[in-house]
C-alpha cells in the first residue's frame, strides 16, 4: 500500500474516534449540564475546532519546519490529554450510573413519582460536568508537571547465566522513544547527553524512536547525540516512528554522528579476552516498509555457547528472543502507558508494559521511555534513563 493511501485511512480512523470523542465530552459536559444556548454553540465551536487541528497537527508535523509548529502542538497535544481525562472520568461517572440505575430497577422496587426530578436531574448534571471538569484538569495538570521535571535514572542489576565473569559489571545505559520533534528539542538532548556520559557507561543503547519528523527539521536538534561517549560504542535500532520520518536518512544521518545502527545485525563485544554476541532488529512494523525484522539473519553464526544481548523496539520481539534463546532483550515503545488508563490497555497489546521481566531463560527490560509522544503527559508513570549493571551468575 502506497504512504498516501496509509496515511489518508489513518486520517479517517484518527478522524472517526476523535470525533466520538468529542461529541461524547460535549454531550455529557456540555449539553447536559443545561447551559445556555449561546454557551452551548460557543463551546461546541470551540470543540469542532479543536477536533480539526488535532488530525492537522499530526498531518504536518513531520513537513513543516519544528519552530513553527511547537506553540500550536503544545496547545494541541495538551487539549488531547486534557480530553482523555474528561472522556475517561465520564466513561467512570456513566458506568457507575448504570449500575446505580439496574439497582435502582431491581424487581420488588416500588416505583416512586417524584415532581422533582427534572430540576433534580439539571442539578446533577450541572455537578457531575463541573466535577468532571475540575477533575480532569487536575489530572491533566499533575500529569504535565510530572512530565515537564524529565526523566529519571532507573538502575538495576541483572544476572545472565551465559555472561562471562570478564563482563561482570558492564554497565549499559539505555535510552528510547525520545519523540525529538515539535514538543521536544535539542536543550531535551543535550541533557539526556550529559546524563549518560556521567554514568560512564561501557555501551550505550538507543532503541528506537528517536525522532518524530525529518532530518532536514530535526537535525540541529539530534546533533548531541555525537557527543555520547562509551567504549564499547553507541548503538541505535530503529522504531516505528523512523519510518513515518524516513527511516533511510535518519539512518545515515544518526551513523554520520557516530552511532552504530544495527540493522538486523550482530556484532561481538570482547572485554579481557571474553566475548559477547550484541544483535539488532527492525521495528516489529517495519515490514509494511519492507524492512521487516529478520532474526535469523541477525543471528546468523552466532555461537549459541556465549551471551547474546538483543536490541528490539517493541516487547513483542520477545517471542522470537526465547526462541532464539537470548539472554537480555532490551526493548522500549510502551511508554509505560505514559498516563491513565492507556497504562492498562497497553498490557492487551504488549507482553510486558515496563520494567524486568523473564520468560524461561530469556529477561527482557522494557525502558517506560526517556520522553513522552503527544500530550505532555505522565500520570503514573515516569520518563526514564535506564542504567543496568549486568552480572554473571558464573562469577557468583
Amino acid at each position: 500500500m502506497t504512504s498516501w493511501k496509509e496515511a489518508v485511512i489513518w486520517m479517517a480512523i484518527m478522524t472517526s474516534v476523535l470525533g466520538i470523542g468529542h461529541f461524547y465530552v460535549y454531550r455529557r459536559l456540555v449539553h447536559d449540564a443545561s447551559l445556555t444556548k449561546r454557551t452551548r454553540l460557543v463551546l461546541g465551536l470551540v470543540l469542532g475546532l479543536l477536533l480539526l487541528l488535532v488530525p492537522l497537527t499530526f498531518v504536518f508535523m513531520r513537513s513543516l519546519p519544528r519552530d513553527a509548529l511547537t506553540v500550536p502542538s503544545f496547545i494541541v497535544f495538551g487539549w488531547m490529554g486534557l480530553l482523555s481525562s474528561w472522556f475517561s472520568l465520564l466513561v467512570l461517572v456513566d458506568v457507575t450510573r448504570l449500575f446505580l440505575g439496574i439497582w435502582a430497577r431491581r424487581p420488588g422496587r416500588a416505583k416512586e413519582v417524584n415532581p422533582t426530578a427534572l430540576p433534580r436531574r439539571q442539578a446533577l448534571g450541572r455537578l457531575v460536568a463541573g466535577g468532571v471538569a475540575l477533575g480532569g484538569a487536575g489530572l491533566t495538570g499533575i500529569g504535565a508537571t510530572v512530565a515537564a521535571f524529565g526523566f529519571t535514572k532507573e538502575r538495576l542489576d541483572v544476572t545472565l547465566s551465559k555472561l562471562p565473569p570478564e563482563f561482570d559489571g558492564f554497565k549499559i545505559v539505555q535510552v528510547s522513544d525520545i519523540h525529538v520533534g515539535p514538543t521536544i528539542g535539542r536543550s531535551f538532548v543535550e541533557a539526556m547527553v550529559r546524563a549518560a556520559n556521567e554514568e560512564a557507561p561501557d555501551l550505550i543503547a538507543v532503541t528506537g524512536d528517536l525522532v518524530d519528523g525529518s532530518v532536514e527539521h530535526l537535525g540541529e536538534h539530534t546533533a548531541p547525540l555525537a557527543d555520547l561517549v562509551a567504549p564499547h560504542g553507541v548503538y541505535f535500532v530503529t522504531g516505528n516512528h523512523e519510518y513515518y520520518s524516513g527511516a533511510d536518512e535518519w539512518v545515515e544521518e544518526l551513523r554520520r554522528l557516530g552511532l552504530i545502527v544495527l540493522r538486523n545485525q550482530r556484532i561481538e563485544l570482547e572485554r579481557a579476552g571474553a566475548k559477547v554476541d550484541l544483535a539488532g532488529v527492525n521495528d516489529h512494523s517495519a515490514g509494511r516498509y519492507g524492512d521487516e525484522p529478520d532474526f535469523d539473519a541477525a543471528l546468523a553464526g552466532r555461537d549459541r555457547a556465549r551471551e547474546l544481548i538483543l536490541l528490539a523496539h517493541q516487547p513483542r520481539a520477545l517471542t522470537e528472543a526465547v526462541r532464539h534463546d537470548v539472554g537480555l532483550q532490551l526493548s522500549g515503545h510502551t511508554h509505560g502507558g505514559q498516563f491513565w488508563p492507556w497504562n492498562w490497555v497497553v498490557h492487551l497489546i504488549q507482553p510486558v508494559v515496563a520494567g524486568l521481566a523473564r520468560f524461561d531463560r530469556t529477561q527482557v527490560y522494557v525502558n517506560s521511555g526517556t520522553g513522552y509522544w503527544g500530550p505532555p503527559v505522565r500520570l503514573g508513570t515516569r520518563s526514564e534513563m535506564t542504567v543496568l549493571t549486568l552480572r554473571s551468575a558464573q562469577k557468583s
